[in-house]
């Protein structure tokens, strides 16, 4: 079974499958493994992120990614990743320049992550923008309004239902998938007429994720 759901996000990683919202998350992602996994070992990953975000921003050129219309005005909140601006009655648009990534590529596998654990609230990659120089994502989300606080312990017994072990704080793991969930705190789990709904989480995968099966 296990082996079998590894196949289906190794298949919707590298575009194989498809996904609530992939399809510009997967080109992308391509693009850039494309030209990203011949960096010789004298490179650090500074100078390949770097390298990384000017092929992403030629590529944004190219397709007319860029984004200039958003309203500001619609701020709603902040981390340390990410903006949030309110769209419209039901979508929120966040900012995010994957700081919490060492490489785009990763963060682009996260959103196809997401979307496939919980497409209630899948991102959808609608463009670019730049501010100071740095390189923001632009996705749109679904709003969703809070009806009661998020109970942990329901978060805890949910994730471990599908695989998922909590190994410390807010965080969790999948060893037999190979993947890292974090960061799965009450205001990036909310809860709606008493149904979960994750909508910021951080995915990783580890070596085994891309260890053979």
């Amino acid at each position: 079974m296990q082996n079998h759901l590894k196949n289906e996000l190794h298949n919707i990683i590298s575009g194989k499958s498809q996904v609530s919202f992939g399809a510009t998350i997967q080109t992308i992602a391509s693009y850039l493994n494309n030209g990203s996994q011949s960096s010789n070992e004298t490179e650090n990953s500074k100078q390949i992120r770097e390298q990384e975000t000017t092929r992403l921003e030629n590529f944004i050129t190219e397709q007319n990614l860029w984004i200039i219309d958003i309203d500001f005005s619609q701020y709603v909140s902040e981390g340390a990743e990410q903006r949030v601006y309110l769209k419209d009655s039901d979508h929120v648009l966040k900012l995010n320049d994957a700081i919490y990534y060492s490489y785009w590529t990763d963060y682009f596998y996260n959103l196809l992550l997401h979307n496939f654990f919980f497409p209630d609230t899948a991102y959808e990659l609608i463009g670019f923008t730049k501010e100071k120089e740095n390189l923001y994502a632009v996705v749109k989300q679904s709003f969703v309004t809070i009806t009661q606080e998020t109970d942990l312990n329901r978060v805890k017994a949910f994730l471990g239902a599908n695989g998922f072990v909590n190994n410390r704080n807010n965080d969790y793991i999948n060893s037999d998938l190979g993947i890292i969930l974090e960061d799965l705190h009450d205001e990036n789990v909310l809860t709606k007429n008493d149904i979960l709904y994750f909508i910021d989480t951080v995915f990783y995968t580890t070596k085994e994720f891309w260890s053979d099966k």
